[in-house]
């Protein structure tokens, strides 16, 4: 295991990040959502474990999806599924300005972001066995192999993904970067409790709507690949 990536007593130390933080430019629609709405659908970062009976007021299903982008999708699923519970985790500010935005325009009672690092958040903020599902669609490949370690998917990071599903929960992958797609298949294969629901890459899955990353592979002749594995 290298030394930027290492399981320890005490949690995952890290000395780099699986992004870079680009400073996109808000609209001035997105600003004024970011502004308004994030003291109220934002959680902040704390070393402090969410309740998520409280946070949204029942006992549903809770899935957690790692970089949303500009949340298009991530807001057409919580739309779709009213009985279950979203939290968003994406650093990118103009991502967060618009999918609050589109929680106040739909009236979403089941969608939360924490603007802040994936990994730590999962680490400190979300208890263990507490999540029924991971959603990572269409992270940054880091297609060059020096930077292959800043991988979002891939051990240890894919055991902290285990550690805090539930027993049926899932991970649920996808990609356009075929070469990702086999190294992320490798890595979760080769995680301890989690199994693959099928036997290779999955179906796919209907209920997931298409990305602006996801046309963009697409256009370009690129072949979308899903993972699914569950804990077992």
């Amino acid at each position: 295991m290298s030394e930027e990536i290492r399981e320890t007593p005490n949690g995952f130390y890290r000395t780099i990040k699986t992004y870079v933080l680009r400073q996109g430019r808000l609209t001035q629609a997105q600003e004024r959502d970011y502004n308004e709405l994030s003291p109220v659908f934002c959680i902040p970062y704390e070393e402090k474990r969410i309740n998520f009976v409280d946070l949204f007021g029942n006992t549903n299903p809770v899935v957690i999806e790692i970089g949303f982008g500009m949340g298009a999708a991530t807001v057409q699923i919580a739309e779709n599924n009213p009985d279950i519970n979203y939290l968003g985790i994406e650093v990118h500010k103009p991502g967060v300005g618009a999918v609050l935005g589109e929680i106040k325009r739909r009236n979403l009672k089941n969608l939360y972001i924490v603007q802040y690092d994936a990994l730590d958040v999962l680490e400190n903020m979300v208890g263990d066995e507490s999540v029924n599902g991971f959603h990572i669609f269409f992270a940054d490949p880091w297609p060059k192999k020096k930077h292959h370690k800043r991988r979002l998917v891939q051990r240890p990071r894919t055991n902290l993904f285990e550690k805090k599903l539930c027993t049926g929960g899932y991970v649920y992958f996808v990609t356009d970067w075929q070469e990702y797609a086999d190294f992320a298949l490798e890595e979760l294969n080769a995680t301890e409790g989690l199994k693959n629901k099928y036997d290779g890459f999955a179906e796919h899955q209907t209920w997931r709507p298409e990305t602006k990353f996801e046309r963009k592979g697409l256009n370009a002749d690129r072949v979308i690949n899903e993972l699914f594995f569950e804990k077992v």
